[in-house]
């Protein structure tokens, strides 16, 4: 496997401002942040992306996302957070990472631009519904 930049911080072979870490995950701030206070959360071990992160480390990891978004308000007086995952397309580093960005009312961060459609009827809604529903139980019972 090629070099990951994260994995090299999990190992301590890079450096990086740590905030935070426990057994499944490590938190350091992000060396080209929104605002001061950016936090990038990862598996200690190489993820990937989401479709690769094992059920196990999927409540840790966001409840370790939680604790860093509180972090903020208290730590920074950040009226809240922003958490974002890329997954696979924009993943700038091929290793699974929630980014934690504090927020406050004024900051300037305009959010996303995603173009917005329609469905072209309520049958395309429909069929849509029911594909998205279909796999979500293959999923289940097949992980």
């Amino acid at each position: 496997m090629p070099s990951c930049k994260f994995c090299e911080i999990a190992s301590g072979e890079a450096p990086a401002a740590i905030v935070f870490e426990d057994s499944a995950t490590l938190a350091f701030l992000d060396h080209r942040p929104l605002f001061p206070g950016h936090i990038l959360l990862i598996p200690h071990r190489h993820v990937a992306n989401l479709a690769e992160l094992p059920g196990e480390l999927s409540g840790v990891l966001f409840r370790n996302a939680r604790l860093l978004a509180l972090a903020l308000e208290t730590a920074l007086g950040a009226q809240g957070a922003f958490l974002a995952l890329n997954n696979k397309v924009s993943q700038s580093v091929p290793h699974l990472h929630v980014h934690i960005v504090p927020r406050s009312k004024g900051d300037g961060l305009r959010g996303f631009f995603w173009p917005r459609t329609r469905y072209r009827d309520d049958a395309h809604l429909e069929r849509t519904r029911e594909l998205l529903r279909d796999a979500i139980a293959r999923l289940q019972h097949h992980p």
